[in-house]
């Protein structure tokens, strides 16, 4: 049975400590679809296997892993916000008939979490592989037989036609971000702060009515104090709107963006 593609699922970060506690870290859950196992990875063994893939395979674009942070590792937005850039990267790497299929990827994804051993002998193996860079390519079988010729004018126009695309794709992908990053920025500082102090406005003319004890400014203040929680809620939906629409757009942007800056080099040895 053919188990590609697969999935792989990430969920349950949880913070863990090595050496008596001197060290701290957080552990990500990782059960694959075609073994049903879990096992836990840090963002290390991720990093581990990135450069793994991204030196073997010199004409395949292995996407970036989210980016690393010095401070704030523990903050539970960060956390939240690195295991979805994960998941991102995994559902990529699960669908790729090739980046799948590696011996490293497997390893990585299988390898009991408690079996050190294992862990150690099998990572030396893949740092041992010599079909990397440009020995990937003695990998490679050429086609034969009738139809199987390449036109090498038509390979070239081929590849300087992939290249303006990539080109202009990587300049709008960049604006996308940048605008869509600003436009999150106004709703979650700007906008909200604005239906704030309309609402802030409303309550205190609410409480200036507080003072008047005629019987029939009790429902008028309190339909004025309910206008003023009202643009004080539209002020929080606002803010809490990039998560639900924009943050997703950026997670999946920063994706393509990192294909996009994998391009220039990947051609370059493709046109060598």
């Amino acid at each position: 049975e053919n188990p590609y593609p697969f999935q792989c699922s990430i969920e349950d970060p949880t913070k863990q400590t090595k050496f008596k506690g001197m060290k701290s870290y957080i552990a990500y859950k990782l059960v694959p679809s075609h073994t049903g196992q879990q096992v836990h990875r840090r963002y290390k063994h991720f990093d581990w296997l990135y450069g793994r893939l991204a030196e073997k395979f010199p004409v395949i674009s292995v996407p970036h892993l989210p980016e690393k942070q010095a401070t704030g590792r523990f903050e539970e937005d960060f956390i939240s916000k690195r295991r979805k850039g994960l998941a991102w990267w995994m559902d990529h790497m699960c669908s790729h008939p090739v980046l799948a299929q590696c011996d490293a990827f497997q390893h990585f994804l299988t390898c009991p979490s408690t079996d050190e051993k294992a862990w150690k002998q099998g990572k030396r193996k893949a740092e041992k592989d010599e079909m990397v860079g440009a020995n990937f390519f003695l990998t490679i079988s050429v086609p034969t037989g009738p139809g199987a010729s390449l036109d090498l004018q038509e390979a070239e126009s081929q590849v300087d036609g992939f290249k303006a695309f990539t080109k202009k794709m990587d300049e709008s992908a960049l604006q996308l971000n940048h605008t869509a990053n600003e436009f999150a920025r106004k709703q979650v500082t700007g906008f909200k702060k604005e239906y704030q102090k309309v609402g802030h406005s409303f309550k205190c003319l609410s409480q200036a009515f507080e003072l008047d004890q005629q019987a029939f400014s009790s429902g008028l203040n309190q339909a004025i104090a309910f206008t003023a929680e009202a643009y004080d809620t539209i002020g929080d939906l606002f803010a809490d709107q990039p998560r639900q629409d924009l943050d997703p757009v950026m997670d999946l942007l920063a994706l393509y963006q990192g294909h996009l800056a994998n391009f220039p080099d990947i051609i370059h040895v493709q046109k060598g």
